[in-house]
């Protein structure tokens, strides 16, 4: 199944935000802690990454990572949902501001 939205968040919480948001539609969602490995999606071989679904989500710790890192990081998810074949993307991303000086969001 290939993913139609691939989404990308910030935190956790805003994936979840944004899941609970999707879940009305009634396809299936997934909500990836973290980028997945595009050759081992897994550490374990013992467990099974489910399959793409219609909605991928994928949460990072971006928001208050080095700017260098949270861009490698983002784009890493970005490339993933790509290869999973999702042509449409959202960026969820924190509605309060609360990054460094530094920081990288926006």
């Amino acid at each position: 199944m290939n993913t139609i939205l691939g989404c990308i968040a910030d935190d956790f919480t805003g994936a979840t935000d944004l899941a609970s948001l999707l879940a009305r539609s009634g396809a299936p969602i997934n909500i990836r802690l973290g980028t997945p490995s595009p050759d081992v999606e897994t550490g374990d071989e013992s467990i099974t990454a489910p399959a793409a679904a219609p909605f991928e989500i994928i949460a990072l710790k971006c928001r208050t990572s080095p700017v260098e890192e949270a861009v490698s990081e983002t784009r890493n998810a970005l490339y993933w949902l790509q290869a999973r074949g999702a042509r449409q993307f959202y960026w969820k991303y924190c509605s309060t501001f609360d990054s460094t000086d530094q920081g990288n969001i926006g």
